[in-house]
């Protein structure tokens, strides 16, 4: 997918508004959105949540996951171990993105929240590009990527075709070239790898 693709996907996530307006249910193919009552709270598309927060029609409620605690200690936790962390929202970049562009002052501390959420994306992402290195290392060995976000994924996307190339190039070398593995049947692995997971700079 492209990265415009993953954010569209990502826009589709809920969250919480306080409306300053009444309005009754807007009916959309997805479902209705609504009713909106002023002051009271609801939870409503995140792209929705934009649009009527650029017209100054609502105040976002951050995500639960946007405490400055919480951040913390899934950084701590990234740096401690090998293994991935299961973030507290699939979609977190793209939420993180659009809700700390357009309503900074609706985010306690967002500047900090900013920060974290930066860190956190830089340290998945070596370690995704550490992981990668060792499976071509390993001449193929199977490697674990639980938790990985699919707009994580979709960073390694274009290193893939040079990395399988690579590792059939030394699997090729040691064993002679092995015709069922065709450069049609990498791309298939490929997509089936970015398929089959539920992945910004």
């Amino acid at each position: 997918m492209e990265p415009d693709e993953l954010e569209f996907i990502g826009e589709n996530t809920t969250i919480g508004v306080i409306p300053n307006f009444n309005h009754d249910p807007i009916y959309l193919i997805s479902g209705a959105i609504g009713p909106f009552r002023g002051g009271q709270p609801l939870h409503i598309p995140l792209w929705f949540a934009i649009h009527l927060r650029q017209q100054q029609k609502c105040r976002i409620v951050p995500p639960l996951w946007m405490d400055i605690g919480l951040l913390e200690d899934i950084k701590e936790e990234e740096k401690r171990t090998r293994n991935f962390t299961k973030m507290p929202s699939e979609h977190y970049m793209v939420e993180a993105k659009l809700v700390l562009s357009t309503a900074p002052e609706d985010v306690p501390q967002s500047d900090e929240i900013k920060t974290l959420i930066k860190d956190i994306w830089d340290i998945r992402c070596a370690k995704l590009r550490t992981t990668m290195d060792m499976f071509i290392k390993g001449e193929g060995e199977q490697v674990k990527l639980d938790n990985i976000t699919i707009v994580e994924l979709n960073t390694i996307r274009p290193f893939l075709p040079h990395a399988m190339d690579m590792l059939m190039r030394i699997l090729n070398a040691k064993n002679g070239p092995a015709p069922n593995l065709s450069i049609h049947n990498q791309s298939a692995m490929i997509n089936s790898m970015n398929s089959s997971h539920s992945r910004y700079t």
